[in-house]
């Protein structure tokens, strides 16, 4: 099979279409002849030559995909070669076949095509393990979103709003924080403009925010802190802005508040099978139901990556990009 295969770290022309070796599946995995993949802010990190795939996960970048199961492992049941599924994924969707987990396997949502279903898996599984499973955002609560038109952004405002919790978000420019208003998002900050702490002081008359997703880490982590409510609670999922900051404790035990920080591709095999059967049973519906919907801004032929990763390190896209075969 063909891949896109990292030779040597460095900028998108690192990224090489190749041929190499085609994977088998083991003892309950599936094979699936991938149709498209997602491109995440995590491959552009291995591509550098700064985030390695965990030991035995496959060399080559893309953490999820969408496509069909063309061979079964030994023990797999529950599934059946031609099943059009999208997955969640250590690496290896960029490629023409990937070997997969049948725990990190799901099926393709009412009202959503084979290829648009590769941009669900990843954005899915963060924002109901860390918003929903870990922070516990309840109807009526406030959910910041920083990067709010990113994919983990567009689909917190609509899983958020979904459950009744009103929604702030912060974005770069008018026209990403219009496109976050029409998906749901109540308060819009431009954060070249605009104090975050400041805006959500005086959209929640002082309270705070109850939930703050955060992919900046620790250039955010002091206003964050100063931006929850009492009893609040800070998720962080990246490290965009720098990975070491200084933690005021006394202003988070004034608040009795709480700060997590997650990773999704590290995470042991059940642990995924966990949340994958968590947004199978939550999220799913929403999906199908029309309530909730993948955002795509554009497509790129998988052999051409590179050009996909110039569109993420430009930050000009809104929403999730796609590589397709």
């Amino acid at each position: 099979m063909y891949a896109i295969t990292i030779p040597e770290p460095g900028g998108p022309e690192a990224l090489v279409w190749a041929e190499v070796p085609d994977p088998v599946p083991g003892e309950g995995e599936v094979l699936v002849e991938v149709v498209a993949s997602a491109v995440n802010r995590a491959d552009l990190l291995q591509r550098q030559g700064f985030y390695n795939p965990p030991p035995g996960a496959s060399p080559y970048p893309g953490l999820e995909c969408s496509g069909r199961i063309s061979a079964l492992g030994p023990g797999v049941s529950g599934w059946s070669v031609g099943d059009e599924v999208c997955a969640l994924l250590s690496g290896g969707g960029y490629a023409e076949q990937v070997v997969v987990p049948a725990g990190q396997l799901l099926p393709v949502p009412d009202g959503v095509d084979l290829v648009t279903a590769a941009a669900l898996p990843e954005v899915t599984s963060t924002v109901w393990s860390n918003v929903f499973m870990i922070a516990h955002l309840r109807p009526g609560e406030t959910l910041l979103a920083h990067g709010g038109s990113s994919g983990i952004g567009t689909m917190a405002i609509q899983l958020a709003k979904a459950v009744g919790a009103k929604v702030a978000v912060t974005a770069g420019s008018k026209e990403k924080l219009a496109f976050c208003g029409e998906l749901g998002a109540d308060v819009l900050i431009n954060y070249r403009e605009q104090d975050f702490v400041e805006e959500i002081e005086r959209a929640t008359d002082g309270a705070g925010a109850d939930v703050i997703l955060d992919n900046m880490g620790a250039k955010y982590l002091d206003r964050n802190v100063r931006a929850l409510a009492v009893n609040g609670r800070l998720a962080i999922i990246g490290m965009q802005g720098g990975a070491k900051g200084e933690l005021n404790i006394g202003a988070l035990l004034t608040k009795r508040a709480a700060v997590t920080a997650t990773s999704l591709r590290a995470r042991p095999a059940a642990e995924k099978a966990s949340i994958i059967a968590a947004v199978r049973e939550h999220v799913w519906p929403l999906i199908g139901g029309g309530h909730v919907r993948p955002i795509v801004d554009q497509t790129v032929p998988m052999r051409d990556a590179a050009a996909a990763h110039r569109v993420l390190e430009e930050s000009s896209h809104i929403g999730k990009v796609l590589l397709t075969r």
